[in-house]
């Protein structure tokens, strides 16, 4: 697993963007209280569940790959020309 130039800044908008996606669907309601690895897993497995990304085999789902697998599913939902790509 390659680490994404800017890695870190495309997992944080990753997160804004399934905590979005997520509480658009109408599925859940976040809380203040929810930690980020609570919400991350979630995330991953409604993306999984609506068949939005791969599914990881299950002995590799673990924090790091997740902001991994997030990181790259928003990195494909930004604009080629978009400054955290380059």
């Amino acid at each position: 697993m390659k680490p994404l130039k800017h890695e870190a800044e495309l997992f944080k908008g990753a997160m804004l963007a399934g905590v979005k996606y997520a509480e658009g669907r109408g599925v859940v309601e976040f809380e203040a209280t929810d930690s980020a690895s609570e919400k991350l897993l979630y995330i991953y497995r409604l993306l999984v569940h609506d068949k939005v990304i791969q599914p990881l085999p299950e002995e590799q789902v673990a924090e790091k790959t997740l902001r991994h697998k997030l990181a790259i599913w928003y990195s494909k939902q930004l604009p080629k020309d978009h400054p955290l790509l380059n």
